[in-house]
């Protein structure tokens, strides 16, 4: 018997980092030596005192179900942190917290969007936007952007997609895969357009150029996406949040509750932790990470690919490679079975990166250099 799929489910594409890794996976286990500069994963341990607390939290029982919308005190905190850092008021009933920021886009979007409602992302972006529109009932509406502009929007080219179907817009600042951070005038300016902004910002706290901006600086009609996944090392802790205007929380709610009942426990209490005593931590490797990228886009540059606009923030260099192959797939593959260096075709981020590829700098330094004089290896073959 066949049991057929949904066509829903067969709009989602294959994310093309995972299968990258899992080629490398395989040529790993057969006994190639891989270096990994394919994946958005920090080399560092997560801070001591986030492991302390969650022990303890886990000796003291926190194996409970809490609040759907997250434990009081975590909200609290991240109310704090946002008006330390950005001067911005937000109370608790604003915040949901969630096993990470992929099902809070999911929540979010399905909230949003009626069946054919459109919502602008940039072309190049994150490679599962459009996955998380599409499997919601909306259309991805894909703005080209420029490598000048570090790949980011520009408020006169998001006004002319605006359409009576435009349920908002998606930035993505410090973004992935270029790195590259919104200026605090394109924010004003974007802030002004007349749909709402969904802005993720899981990359806030590793920011290397100019000044960390939060969306809500500009405009109260606004989502933030944020977590504890990149700055705080703490990817397979699976901890996110979403601020959202007041009157759209209950819906919210009603969807978590439903879908996904609360966070861990245990693992919220690791988030508490993360905002009262990690800063530190947090900027220690913001200074390693920095150290990487300044080395890695030297490097690059040297072996002739494009690197337009050095990266501000997050861990990921965008470099054209076009000169050597129009197929970004292809050339990152070649790459990986003839010098085990895994690195991410740029198609995976939109047509607008094809030719492109993405090295990430969340592996220690002497690795990522490694990698380097095997792709000057490579490339003298080539």
């Amino acid at each position: 018997m066949q049991i057929p799929m949904s066509k829903r489910a067969g709009q989602v594409k294959p994310f093309l980092a995972m299968e990258l890794m899992e080629r490398a996976k395989e040529l790993e286990a057969s006994g190639q030596d891989i270096i990994y500069l394919c994946l958005g994963e920090p080399d560092f341990a997560t801070p001591p005192a986030i492991l302390a607390a969650t022990k303890q939290a886990l000796a003291e029982g926190a194996t409970s179900y809490t609040h759907s919308l997250g434990l009081l005190e975590l909200r609290q905190e991240i109310c704090r942190y946002y008006a330390d850092h950005y001067s911005v008021k937000i109370v608790p009933e604003q915040v949901i917290v969630s096993s990470g920021t992929s099902p809070l886009m999911l929540l979010l979007f399905s909230a949003l969007l009626e069946e054919g409602d459109e919502l602008i992302l940039t072309d190049p972006g994150y490679a599962c936007y459009p996955s998380f529109v599409r499997f919601s009932g909306g259309s991805p509406v894909l703005l080209r952007t420029a490598a000048e502009d570090g790949f980011q929007p520009r408020a006169v080219q998001v006004r002319s997609l605006i359409t009576e179907k435009t349920r908002g817009l998606l930035i993505n600042s410090p973004s992935n895969p270029a790195g590259s951070v919104l200026s605090s005038q394109e924010m004003a300016a974007l802030s002004e357009l007349p749909v709402p902004i969904i802005s993720d910002e899981i990359y806030h706290g590793l920011t290397y150029q100019g000044e960390e901006r939060c969306i809500l600086e500009f405009t109260r009609d606004a989502f933030v996406l944020g977590g504890f996944s990149k700055a705080y090392a703490m990817t397979g802790w699976r901890l996110g949040f979403l601020i959202a205007p007041l009157e759209c929380m209950r819906t919210l709610q009603t969807l978590h509750q439903n879908f996904l009942i609360c966070a861990n426990h245990f693992v919220q209490r690791g988030g508490i932790a993360a905002l009262q005593q990690c800063q530190d931590d947090v900027d220690t490797m913001r200074s390693v990470y920095d150290d990487r990228r300044k080395k890695l886009v030297s490097r690059l540059r040297q072996l002739d690919f494009g690197v337009l606009f050095e990266p501000q923030g997050a861990f990921y260099v965008l470099a054209d490679a076009r000169h050597l192959d129009s197929n970004s797939q292809r050339l990152a593959l070649d790459i990986l079975e003839k010098t085990g260096v895994a690195v991410t075709p740029g198609i995976d981020f939109g047509s607008g990166a094809e030719g492109f590829l993405r090295f990430s700098y969340t592996r220690p330094l002497a690795e990522i250099m490694a990698a380097l004089d095997r792709i000057e290896s490579y490339l003298r073959q080539h």
